[in-house]
């Protein structure tokens, strides 16, 4: 039998070829063993996680209330500044007197102010100076302001009655001079000037430097200057302890502002009593 004859050149490629072979499984065995080195790495790892996760959703579930509707909390609704003030305004202790009301209509209905001032008596007008008609009366006694757009504010009364007598007075009056006038028609009281009084060891150069919003300069006035906002008044106070209020609109809103008065007076030390008002 014949031997066949191998060239060299030819064993060279098989063998080469045998050698790339061998390399590219060799890096396929070390690539796939790196892959699942890293995956076993990982795998532990993400099996804590899942672990932790679960235990923290039962520790959740086990510590959080179970609320329903009935035992649900309530949220406290927010106290406004005029709840504070206990006690009804009427028990004030304060023996209010009210000096002065001002209020004002709207008729809606255009007026000739030439006409009233010389058919109407009590009358002053000066439109150069000042665009309203001055009329007074003396029963009840009271001063008006008539503007020709149809608005009147009225002055000068010290009760409810007493400002809705003399409005009405006022705009009958109006009619008389044959300007047509509504019926009916709405007044609004704008201010209230109140004064009450008190007793006690009253300074008014501690009050000022103690009680914020207040001020005091006796050589320009000689009384002291307080302010609240709610309700929004502004009081006078006097060594001989008579106080004016004005500023509000009503006289529940007063006697709210007077205890709140008294309330911030006491948080500074100064206590006071209301006594009759002369």
């Amino acid at each position: 039998m014949k031997k066949r004859k191998v060239s060299k050149r030819s064993s060279g490629k098989k063998a080469r070829a045998v050698a790339k072979k061998t390399t590219r499984k060799a890096a396929r065995k070390k690539v796939s063993g790196k892959a699942a080195g890293r995956s076993l790495k990982k795998a532990p790892k993400k099996a804590a996680r899942k672990v932790t996760k679960r235990v923290a959703a039962k520790d959740a579930k086990r510590k959080a209330p179970k609320i329903t509707m009935k035992s649900a909390p309530k949220r406290p609704a927010p106290v406004k500044a005029a709840e504070k003030i206990t006690g009804k305004a009427t028990e004030s202790g304060f023996d209010v007197k009210i000096q002065n009301m001002v209020a004002f209509t709207e008729l809606g209905k255009p007026i000739s102010l030439e006409l009233l001032l010389k058919k109407v008596e009590n009358t002053e007008w000066q439109p150069e100076q000042f665009p309203g008609l001055v009329y007074k009366i003396t029963d009840p006694r009271a001063s008006a302001l008539i503007f020709s757009q149809g608005k009147i504010v009225c002055t000068g009364t010290k009760s409810l009655d007493d400002l809705n007598e003399a409005m009405r007075k006022i705009v009958d009056r109006i009619r008389k001079a044959g300007i047509p006038m509504p019926k009916t028609y709405n007044t609004k009281v704008e201010n209230i000037v109140a004064s009450t009084r008190i007793k006690g060891d009253i300074n008014l150069d501690e009050i000022a430097f103690m009680l914020e919003n207040s001020e005091y300069e006796p050589e320009q006035f000689p009384g002291l200057v307080y302010r609240i906002s709610e309700p929004r008044v502004a009081f006078l106070l006097f060594t001989s302890g008579r106080i004016i209020c004005a500023g509000a609109q009503n006289m529940e809103s007063i006697h709210k502002a007077l205890m709140k008065f008294r309330e911030n007076l006491a948080a500074i030390g100064v206590k006071i009593t209301p006594v009759k008002e002369v």
